[in-house]
Formats: structure tokens, C-alpha cells, sequence
């Protein structure tokens, strides 16, 4: 059914992306300064993948959902996926590693992992299925626990999620994105969409869910995408407490170490947060205090907010520092415990900028 082609399928070109220094090629960054309009197009979205882009035929491909939280088995094909009513929603993925490469920066030790800067988010349009929809007519029970979906990429990629965000109005069996058919770095032939929680969670190339009565674990909800180290007392089975809700974060979008020539820019960026809207985005440019940034429709709940302020530059070298507050009141910190993952780095950077 499947033939690993190795590494990434669609071309990454320098001008789109930042490779990571680690080397593996199954992950790239989208370059933040060459985005425009508000969805990140299917070509540069980043890739964060743990196993290479698998190759599905749709038409042999199955989702089987089975478990002794359903009343019945069920086995569906593409077309009786997308037989189904067909729901379309706007939302960020973000790798919980997005700004990993800031640890070392704060605490002089890299942490594991992909050493990302920024570019590990994009917003997309998706479409497809509410995974409500197909765990009801599974016959989902009020005795089930954790959903697990698993991936059809060479090492099943699986990572639970309790049963009522998988019941959650916004939580996809996406088949498309930005209108077109699912891209296979990005999942083909459907992979999940989970509102506001880490990447991993949007399990791709999805063959499989499980539906159980007990609380079900992997190594991707135990020993990675946790929060675990001195600040973090440990959950058994897991090292530490498991990732769920992405939090609020701000992104720029110029290069790392840009260079601007002398005179009044407007500077650009994004802001999200996985628990509710970004409602201000502040600047500061070296040591002055901080100012409003303008926020730019759409303003979309789970994806992200565009912003913008005008900046006199004058020559010489400067830092940016971006910070954003969500709909709850939480603030981008100025800093952010060391955990040994090197997740949710979410404290306001000082990004450098050369004016010439």
C-alpha cells in the first residue's frame, strides 16, 4: 500500500526554507520572511516528520477504528470518507519545538531535537470530516477514555488524545488543504487536525484509531513532547507533564541577523495562541517601551493574527522584541523554565537586526 520515497517529497528551496542544523531530512522550516497573505501555501508550509513522507494509493488505503470504547468496528474507504458531510475550518499547526534553538541561546545547552527557530508553524484551510462523526457512527460509548490515531508512516507514528477533544466540534479528519487534495508530506491521503495542541497531535497519513476505556500511552506522550526537567514533576508513565494546548507566541517575519537598509520600514509578523484569540501584539525596538502593533482581519480563533508597525530605522545594529496577549490574558513571558525537550519556547525574543 505504501513505498517510502526518503526524506520529503516536495522541492524545498532555499529561497522557501531553512533546513535545521541537526541535518535529518524529514523536517524543514518555513522561511517566515518570504510568506505573504494570511494562509501559508501548501508549497511552503514546514515539515516535521518522524519517519519519510510515505507514498498511499487511495484507492487500497482503509482507516480501521476499532476498540472496546465503540459499540461496533468500523472500516471506512476515501470515498466513504468523503461521502460524509464535509466541514472546511482555518487553523495553525505548530511543531512544540518551534523556537527549540532559543534554548541554547538562554541557557548556554542545547536541547534535543530539531533545532528550529520560528518557522515551525503554518495556517492552512482545511477540509474534511469532524472525527466526532465517524467515532459516532462507530458507536463511541460514554465510557471511552482515549482516542489514539495511528499513521501509516514507516514507524506508525501514534500520540492519544483524551475522548473529548476528539469529539470537539473542531477536531478534523482533514482531506484537503487549502482547497487542494492533501500534499503527502502534509498527510495524504486524510490526517487529523487537532485545534490548538502541539503538532504532533495532528497525526498524519492516518490509518488507524483506537478507541479505549483506559488511559492509553506512547512514546511520543511519555518520553517526547513532554515537559520535563527540574520545573516539571513527572506524570507516570511520563517523564514529565505530556504536551497538550499550544501557547500564545509571536513570530517576525524577517530572516535571523536581518539587514534593512536606513529609513522608515513596516516590519510584519503573526501571532498565535491554542487557547483563544490573540487580541494585542506589542513591540519594542532596543530599550524603548513597548508600543501597540496594528492587528490586521482576519483574526481567527486556533490560527494566527497578522500584525504590523512602522519602524524609522537608522543605521547601525538593533533588536526586536515582539510579545502577544491572548483573549485569557496570557502573555508572552521574557522567559521560560529549561525542560530536556526543548518544548514550547514561548519567551519574547530579541531578534537582531543591521541597518546599513
Amino acid at each position: 500500500m505504501s513505498n517510502d520515497t526518503g526524506g520529503i517529497d516536495k522541492p524545498t528551496p532555499k529561497a522557501w526554507f531553512h533546513v535545521p542544523e541537526h541535518g535529518e531530512n524529514s523536517n524543514v522550516e518555513t522561511r517566515l520572511a518570504a510568506l505573504e497573505g494570511y494562509l501559508t501555501p501548501n508549497s511552503r508550509f514546514f515539515v516535521r516528520s518522524h519517519n519519510p513522507t510515505p507514498r498511499i494509493d487511495a484507492s487500497d488505503w482503509r482507516l480501521r477504528v476499532h476498540g472496546d470504547g465503540l459499540t461496533q468496528p468500523l472500516e471506512l474507504d476515501y470515498a466513504a470518507l468523503r461521502a460524509m458531510p464535509q466541514i472546511a475550518m482555518t487553523r495553525a499547526i505548530e511543531c512544540a519545538g518551534n523556537a527549540r534553538a532559543f534554548f541554547a541561546e538562554r541557557y548556554g545547552q542545547q536541547a534535543g531535537g530539531a533545532q528550529w527557530h520560528t518557522g515551525a508553524i503554518g495556517v492552512a484551510e482545511w477540509s474534511g470530516v469532524r472525527l466526532r462523526d465517524v467515532l459516532e457512527r462507530a458507536g463511541i460509548t460514554e465510557t471511552a477514555r482515549d482516542v489514539l490515531p495511528v499513521g501509516l508512516d514507516e514507524n506508525a507514528f501514534a500520540r492519544p488524545l483524551p475522548a473529548a477533544k476528539a469529539m470537539a466540534d473542531d477536531t478534523l479528519i482533514a482531506l484537503t488543504m487549502n482547497g487542494e487534495r492533501l500534499p503527502p508530506d502534509h498527510g495524504f491521503p486524510a490526517r487529523l487536525v487537532v485545534s490548538g495542541w502541539l503538532g504532533a497531535a495532528s497525526i498524519k497519513w492516518l490509518g488507524e484509531i483506537r478507541v479505549s476505556t483506559q488511559a492509553l500511552h506512547t512514546h511520543w506522550n511519555t518520553r517526547d513532547y513532554t515537559l520535563a526537567g527540574p520545573d516539571y514533576p513527572a506524570q507516570p508513565p511520563a517523564d514529565g507533564i505530556p504536551i497538550t494546548t499550544m501557547p500564545v507566541m509571536s513570530v517576525i517575519e524577517l530572516d535571523w541577523n536581518a539587514e534593512l537598509p536606513a529609513g522608515e520600514h513596516t516590519l510584519r509578523g503573526r501571532a498565535f495562541s491554542g487557547e483563544g484569540q490573540v487580541r494585542r501584539v506589542e513591540y519594542a525596538v532596543d530599550e524603548d517601551p513597548w508600543h501597540d502593533a496594528r492587528l490586521e482581519a482576519p483574526n481567527i480563533a486556533g490560527a494566527w493574527v497578522r500584525w504590523a508597525f512602522r519602524w524609522q530605522a537608522t543605521p547601525g545594529p538593533h533588536v526586536v522584541r515582539i510579545r502577544a496577549t491572548d483573549e485569557n490574558g496570557h502573555v508572552q513571558p521574557e522567559s521560560v523554565p529549561w525542560n530536556d525537550h526543548g518544548c514550547l519556547y514561548n519567551a519574547v525574543i530579541a531578534h537582531p537586526v543591521r541597518v546599513g
